[in-house]
């Protein structure tokens, strides 16, 4: 919990001086009544009191009133609500590699299951994009609204050979820029942008890694990369057995280098995960909600209480 004006807390001291001033008024009634040596007969004057049940009722006005003043500072509490606009391109690895069945029924099938689940976790207006990349890198969807069109284009994605990550990179921030050039021309403000790319190899074509860095950095457009597979994944070519391990530390880096988030799965569930979790980063942010009309309810509830009490117990306001 926060405080939007958080300086009115410091009329709690008042609260605090009230309260001291009772407990000292306490304190004094208790001497007083010390001196008076006939108790018998200060019994027979003075009125019978209501004891500590007096002390409850006054606390709770106290209390009332301190709980006002602390929604005089505004509090507040951070809570999740969907980007009204972003977008974000999706560049998934269709390599040869992703026909290994390390992960069952295998890469390919596992991370198109997981990657029609991130359409669906993402709010709708959010603008999404799909890059497919092997040999060379192509977009298949240019960032829209429409799921359907990106989930129909997941379903016919097609493995080729080779891996270019680099030009991954490339084609996604190009998606992007056309896209926002579009918004430009119709006046609209340019809502931020990321890329979700997920490889599962080396990459062995196209342009080097630390080229797409700059250019993700020149664009301002952050770069999230997954790690998918395992490194005893294997491919059968023409009757031969080729490993087909995961390249982390090139993955890594251009997460780190562009301010993205670099995550690994070994499994389909954890690409679920992986997923599911980049989708409620991107696509919600948390803001403050005023919750002080709660302290203003509470603070008359305890004030309304400790009133009823007193009149209740001492037949007088307190």
């Amino acid at each position: 919990m926060t405080f939007q004006s958080p300086w009115w807390l410091a009329a709690l001291l008042a609260v605090a001086a009230l309260l001291g001033l009772y407990v000292l008024l306490q304190l004094r009634r208790a001497r007083y009544a010390a001196r008076f040596t006939n108790v018998a007969l200060l019994g027979s004057l003075v009125p019978k009191r209501a004891g500590w049940r007096r002390h409850v009722a006054f606390g709770l006005v106290t209390l009332g009133l301190a709980v006002l003043v602390v929604s005089l500072a505004q509090p507040s509490t951070e809570v999740r609500v969907p980007r009204e606009r972003a977008t974000v391109i999706m560049a998934v690895d269709v390599s040869l590699s992703m026909r290994a069945t390390d992960i069952e029924p295998d890469r390919f099938s596992a991370m198109q299951q997981a990657a029609k689940e991130f359409v669906d976790v993402l709010p709708a207006r959010i603008n999404l994009g799909l890059v497919s990349f092997a040999g060379t890198a192509s977009t298949l969807v240019t960032p829209t609204t429409d799921r359907d069109q990106v989930a129909t284009a997941i379903d016919n994605l097609e493995l080729a050979e080779a891996t270019a990550i680099g030009d991954a990179v490339f084609t996604s921030l190009t998606a992007i820029t056309n896209f926002q050039a579009s918004l430009e021309a119709g006046g609209e403000e340019l809502p931020p942008a990321r890329i979700v790319l997920l490889s599962d190899g080396y990459s062995t074509v196209g342009r080097e890694a630390t080229q797409a860095i700059d250019a993700a950095n020149a664009a301002q457009v952050p770069v999230s990369t997954i790690a998918f597979g395992t490194d005893y994944g294997t491919l059968d070519l023409n009757g031969e057995t080729v490993p087909v391990p995961v390249d982390r530390s090139t993955l890594e880096e251009i997460a780190d280098d562009t301010g993205g988030s670099y995550s690994e799965a070994a499994t389909a569930q954890e690409l679920e995960q992986v997923y599911e979790d980049l989708g409620s980063q991107i696509g919600y942010t948390t803001e403050p909600q005023d919750i002080s009309p709660w302290f203003v309810r509470g603070g008359l509830l305890f004030a309304f209480l400790g009133i009823v009490a007193s009149l209740l117990w001492t037949n007088r306001l307190l």
